[in-house]
Formats: C-alpha cells, sequence, structure tokens
C-alpha cells in the first residue's frame, strides 16, 4: 500500500476502539445467552471477529505489527444476509459427518435392533450400509449424534445452517434436491464443529516440559527452593 493510502494513527486507533466495544457486545450476549446455540451470541461474535480483524489490517498498514488473535472462519464464512427482514418460514440445513470407526460394534447394535423387532432371519444387519439404515432407521440423528461411540461411529465434521425465506415451501417441493437450492446469503445464522477450530498444541518444546516436571517433583525440598514472602509488600 503507498504511503498516500496509508492508513492514519486515528483510524488505527478508531478500529481498536471498535474491538472494545464489540468485546463488550460478544461478552454481554454470553451472559444472556438462552440456549447453547443463541443467534444473539452467534452475530455478537461474527461482529467482534469482523472488528478484530478490521483492526490487524490497519494495524499491520500502519505500524507493521499484528495482534495474536486468530479466529477461525470469521469474515468470509458467509455473505452479507440479503433475505427477508421479518422471514415467514425457515429451513434448518444439518450436515454431520461420521467415520466409521468401529464396523463390528455398528453390526452388532443393528443385529440388535432386528432381533428386536422380531426379524431374526433378516440380513440387513449383516452389512455396513444395511446395518446403518436400520440405525438411522431406528434412533433420531440427535440421538445418533449423542451416543455416535456407543455405535462404533466417529465425530467428523459439521454444520447446522438457519435459512429465511418469504413463503414456506409446498409440500414434496423440494425433496428430489434437498440441497441444491441453498442461498447463502439467506442463512441467518451458522454452527460449525470441527477439528480445526481445535486449540493449537503447547509449542513450548522439551525445555518447557523440563520446567514442567521439576515444579511438580515432589523430592525437592520446599523450604530451599522457595524464597521465604516478604511480610511487608
Amino acid at each position: 500500500m503507498s504511503d498516500a493510502a496509508q492508513s492514519t494513527a486515528a483510524e488505527v486507533r478508531a478500529a481498536a476502539e471498535a474491538v472494545k466495544t464489540a468485546l463488550d457486545r460478544h461478552l454481554a450476549a454470553v451472559e444472556r445467552r438462552s440456549g447453547e446455540d443463541d443467534p444473539a451470541v452467534y452475530e455478537a461474535f461474527n461482529q467482534l471477529a469482523a472488528a478484530a480483524e478490521a483492526y490487524d489490517e490497519l494495524l499491520y498498514d500502519r505500524y507493521d505489527e499484528v495482534t495474536p488473535f486468530e479466529i477461525p472462519g470469521a469474515e468470509d464464512a458467509l455473505p452479507p444476509y440479503t433475505g427477508p427482514e421479518e422471514p415467514n418460514a425457515l429451513s434448518v440445513l444439518i450436515r454431520r459427518d461420521y467415520a466409521v470407526a468401529e464396523p463390528q460394534r455398528l453390526l452388532a447394535h443393528a443385529h440388535r435392533i432386528e432381533a428386536a423387532d422380531g426379524e431374526e432371519d433378516a440380513v440387513s444387519s449383516g452389512t455396513v450400509h444395511g446395518a446403518l439404515g436400520l440405525l438411522f432407521g431406528e434412533f433420531e440423528p440427535d440421538e445418533i449424534a449423542s451416543r455416535h461411540k456407543e455405535f462404533g461411529l466417529e465425530e467428523g465434521d459439521s454444520t447446522l445452517w438457519v435459512t429465511a425465506s418469504d413463503e414456506p415451501a409446498e409440500p414434496g417441493e423440494w425433496l428430489e434436491a434437498p440441497f441444491e437450492q441453498v442461498e447463502p446469503q439467506r442463512v441467518v445464522c451458522r454452527f460449525d464443529v470441527s477439528a480445526v477450530f481445535d486449540d493449537e498444541p503447547d509449542a513450548l518444546g522439551d525445555d518447557a516440559d523440563d520446567d514442567l516436571e521439576d515444579e511438580l517433583d515432589p523430592s525437592l525440598d520446599e523450604d530451599e527452593d522457595l524464597e521465604p514472602l516478604d511480610a511487608d509488600r
């Protein structure tokens, strides 16, 4: 960026104030959240993320410095909302990925489902795809999500989109292709779960581990290694 277009100190200061305001709003939304998927918290998160990114860019442009903050998916997750201000209908789209981690456990559950239904001679439970059909036919998706390890499954990424529309869809209108006509600009909110959002592992190195072991070593004589506190402090 040329000097003529470089950010001013006042712009950087204003961006910093915007981050502080967004941070206060986010905390207030969290404190009064109505549930785990409160849209107000999600909106405040996005506002905080956008303010933090703007500040980071201006800070780098003006002072060649960066912040230590990184919020995944903050700016490019969704385009600006252009749907109806007062939606008359909504659609909830959910995708959850699983890996079949223990096929034998899955097959055993499917066999028990068939046995409970009096279908001892059925063969659906003998294949993984058949067992999955039985499992999802017997249990609601939310129950499978909460009991996935019991069924031999391992969670992957998941996402939930709430989209707004002017009118409810006609019965059977989208059943043939339920996910083809999703308009991202009509997404009111979304909630993503992924291992990429997990905290990075501690990168302090072996020296830090050695220091921690020394701190936790019960053989150390505390009277010798710790200086007494100054009573006048």
